[in-house]
This record gives C-alpha cells, structure tokens and sequence, in this order.
C-alpha cells in the first residue's frame, strides 16, 4: 500500500500569520492551534502546520501545491487579485501577474509572507508512464 502524506510543518516568522495568509486564500475557517503549529486542515485530511522557527538562521522557503475546482480555483484568484498580491504563471517567478494553462488546466503562483511558494492548480501533473 503507498503511503498517504498525514501533515507537513512549514517554518514561519509568525505561524498564525502565516496560516491565516493561506486560509485567507482558501475561504477556509480560521487556523487552529494545535501544540506548537497554527493547523490548517485540508480537504484530503492533510494538514498543513505552521511553527514558529526558533533559530539565527534564515527560513528555507518551501513549495506547497494545492489541487482546487476550477471553481475554487476562481474565488482564490479572485482574492489574489483583489488583494494586489503578486502572483506568477510559472515556478521560480516566471510570466508576472499571470496564470497558466499546463496539464488540460490552471495554475497560480503566490509567495506568502515568508516566501514560501504556494501553487493552486486545477488538474494534476500529467506524469509520463
């Protein structure tokens, strides 16, 4: 049996802050204090746990993929937009204030305050068998 991605920690400046970055884009309810992380529950029974670092060094910044409905697709684009954020067709900050159409479907680039990249897509990657 493969195994199922339960939860993921993402390392943050303010992990409330960071949380509520990620469930403002969403439309979803308010993170939730777990232990140390702000939680943010996903549809697919993963979580994303921010955590205060605690360290000299500086945060590495990671990449989250979201699969969304071309619906929500459209209200988390709208939000993007509505809220001047910078945003990007492609990784790395390619094609500026731009969305894509890779893979029969859409795709959005948005850093959060801590520099993290977050994708929304509306289909998977197509992996060539």
């Amino acid at each position: 049996m493969p195994a199922q991605l339960d939860h993921t920690i993402v390392h943050s400046s303010d992990r409330f802050a960071s949380a509520r970055f990620l469930t403002g884009l969403l439309g979803a309810p308010e993170p939730r204090a777990y232990g140390p992380f702000a939680a943010v529950p996903l549809a697919n029974g993963v979580t994303v746990d921010y955590a205060d670092f605690i360290s000299s060094d500086r945060i590495i910044a990671q990449h989250l993929a979201f699969l969304v409905s071309e619906d929500e697709f459209d209200e988390i684009y709208a939000r993007i937009t509505a809220r001047e954020l910078p945003h990007w067709g492609g990784p790395g900050h390619a094609e500026p204030q731009q969305i894509n159409h890779h893979h029969h479907g859409r795709g959005v680039y948005v850093d959060d305050p801590d520099g993290h990249s977050l994708e929304f897509l509306t289909h998977p990657y197509i992996m060539d068998e």
